[in-house]
């Protein structure tokens, strides 16, 4: 008679990360005594590495890897298993989650847990970004100077990410971009240029309505103008964009160019001023760790 190994699971935990006050270590040991599993934990160092996960993972060799964390901690992961095989899940541990939030995966850790044990695993894209992997969103301009801004403050979450953001709209101009995709190409000025993988943020502003994570394109969203009855369709009503405001195109490549410096982030880490980025869609790239579809 043939027993079944027990699964081995690697979590990857960010004690850094995020405001939460959870404890990891002691949550994930509790749920996990007197299931069937082979339970590692390895808390990153700062500042941590790619080649500190995938050491963990060569000396472990994990049937399923976990980032404990928010996206960054989740990005550092998956650029360790790209195009391993290596199915990644998340325990949302991040000051925004934004995609947890985008995968379903609830804040809850309890419930967490049971989607790293009784979730299905599912092939999403990323995106390059110049030499960056992009899991979630990155942009150029007015909310990439506010990623920048709000790493300055003491205050984390909501309030203060709307404290950056009033900031910033007293001293943010519109840019000049030309925007190279695989059918067109086009000029325009904007207040932000949005690189979406996913369909919203980490606050919840649904960015991009239609976008999958799984249809081997990608979204270039482009925000002419702060208008607050754009806003309210990003947070509340989720209606159509108004086209003489937000502009929407969809492609697997582009290079966009600017004719000043701009402000770029990727996955809410500030990453500098660029003159011009190249993205393109990685399909199928990674396997994630969903909730279960009934």
């Amino acid at each position: 008679m043939h027993t079944n190994p027990q699964q081995k699971l690697l979590f990857i935990i960010n004690s850094a990360a995020g405001n939460t006050k959870t404890d990891w270590e002691k949550t994930i040991h509790e749920y996990f005594d007197n299931k069937p599993y082979i339970v590692i934990l390895y808390n990153l160092t700062n500042p941590c590495s790619r080649e500190q996960v995938q050491e963990q993972i060569k000396k472990h060799g994990p049937d399923r890897i976990i980032a404990v964390g928010g996206d960054g901690t989740l990005k550092l992961v998956t650029e360790s298993v790209l195009n391993s095989g290596l199915p990644v899940g998340v325990l949302p541990a991040g000051s925004a989650n934004g995609m947890a939030k985008e995968l379903g995966i609830p804040v809850d850790a309890e419930k967490a847990l049971d989607i790293i044990t009784q979730g299905q695993v599912k092939k999403i894209d990323l995106i390059r970004i110049n030499k960056e992997l992009c899991i979630h969103l990155s942009d150029i301009g007015f909310n990439a100077f506010v990623v920048k801004t709000f790493e300055t403050f003491n205050k984390r979450g909501m309030w203060g990410y709307m404290k950056a953001a009033f900031k910033v709209l007293l001293r943010h101009r519109h840019m000049e971009v030309i925007i190279a995709g695989e059918k067109q190409t086009v000029k325009r000025e904007a207040v932000m240029v949005v690189i979406a993988n996913a369909t919203k943020y980490g606050t919840g502003a649904v960015i991009n309505p239609d976008g999958k994570l799984d249809d081997g394109r990608f979204e270039i969203i482009v925000i002419k103008k702060i208008a607050f009855s754009e806003i309210i369709k990003m947070m509340i009503t989720h209606e159509d964009f108004d086209p003489e405001k937000t502009e929407l195109f969809t492609t697997t490549g582009v290079e966009i160019r600017s004719k000043h410096h701009v402000h770029f982030q990727v996955d809410g880490e500030y990453l500098g001023k660029i003159y011009s980025l190249q993205a393109k869609c990685l399909p199928g790239a990674v396997q994630v760790i969903i909730p279960a579809i009934s």
